[in-house]
């Protein structure tokens, strides 16, 4: 038997994006690089794409905190799926349709859409250099950055750096090799989030449909990226590509993302609860 205090914990995905999620509302917790990337390990850990912790909130206005680590240990800003699997905690707990989270990138409103349905409202995309940030001063549409075939892509910041390329065919690309490259291209001080992005619709669709894969920054090729989705809409509509509400398919699923005429940035989608545990003090101690 081990000694120590355990830590609950819920294994939570927004379409295959998977989070173990830990509640420090009520107690405190320390969080090392180290122990991310313990908890985060597929083989020897629980396993994740980020380690998500629900911490109080700072003021009267949010219902909770939310920290977001990357497997690799570091912190990050935004992570759209998540947000909801958060918010859907948030509500079920209070029994309330809607919540307010707290994050490194500012409050966050979430509606409750049906069972397990989240929408989250992930506030105004930064589209100028200094906001994503860029290194130097660029045209945000037009990045001038070239890996492979990957060429010209946009920049987008949604509380985190995301560099939008389009593609003829987004199965094609070999992300595992171009991600890494372009995670740590010079152009970006913060590394960025890469995305590749087919479009599947014409630009006056009423509906637009894009295909969109993903490199996160500190953890590789995931299923899903909110923040990404709702960056690709943003730079597809910029581009004169697309409508400014589309569906985009993700490898794990499909989100709904719509930029409203107030600049926010809408994104509807499930989650799903996988297990509940607790964590060994030789994990987390």
């Amino acid at each position: 038997m081990t000694h120590g205090t355990a830590w609950p914990f819920v294994k939570m995905h927004g379409l295959g994006n998977d989070f173990v999620v830990l509640d420090a509302r009520s107690r405190a917790l320390t969080l090392t690089p180290e122990r991310i990337r313990a908890v985060s390990d597929r083989r020897t850990g629980i396993g994740c794409d980020q380690l998500v912790v629900i911490a109080p909130p700072n003021g009267q206005v949010s219902d909770a905190t939310m920290l977001i680590y990357n497997s690799d240990g570091s912190e990050v800003a935004a992570c759209g799926n998540a947000t909801r699997c958060v918010a859907w905690l948030l509500m079920t707990e209070s029994g309330a349709e809607s919540a307010v989270i707290e994050t490194r990138a500012g409050l966050l409103d979430a509606e409750s859409r049906g069972a397990q349905l989240v929408a989250v409202d992930m506030g105004r995309p930064g589209l100028d250099w200094r906001e994503i940030p860029l290194a130097q001063a660029v045209d945000t549409l037009h990045l001038g950055i070239k890996v492979g075939a990957l060429t010209d892509p946009v920049g987008v910041s949604m509380g985190n750096p995301h560099a939008v390329f389009f593609v003829n065919d987004a199965e094609a690309v070999e992300l595992s090799t171009v991600g890494p490259v372009l995670e740590h291209h010079a152009l970006f001080p913060e590394r960025a989030n890469i995305e590749v992005a087919q479009m599947l619709s014409s630009p006056d669709a009423a509906l637009g449909r894009i295909r969109m894969r993903v490199w996160e920054r500190g953890t590789g090729i995931t299923m899903a990226c909110g923040t990404g989705a709702c960056a690709t809409l943003v730079a597809a509509a910029r581009r004169g590509l697309s409508p400014r509400k589309a569906e985009i398919v993700l490898d794990g699923g499909t989100l709904t993302i719509e930029w409203l005429p107030d600049n926010h940035v809408l994104m509807t989608g499930p989650v799903a609860t996988s297990f509940a545990g607790t964590l060994d003090p030789t994990l987390l101690p």
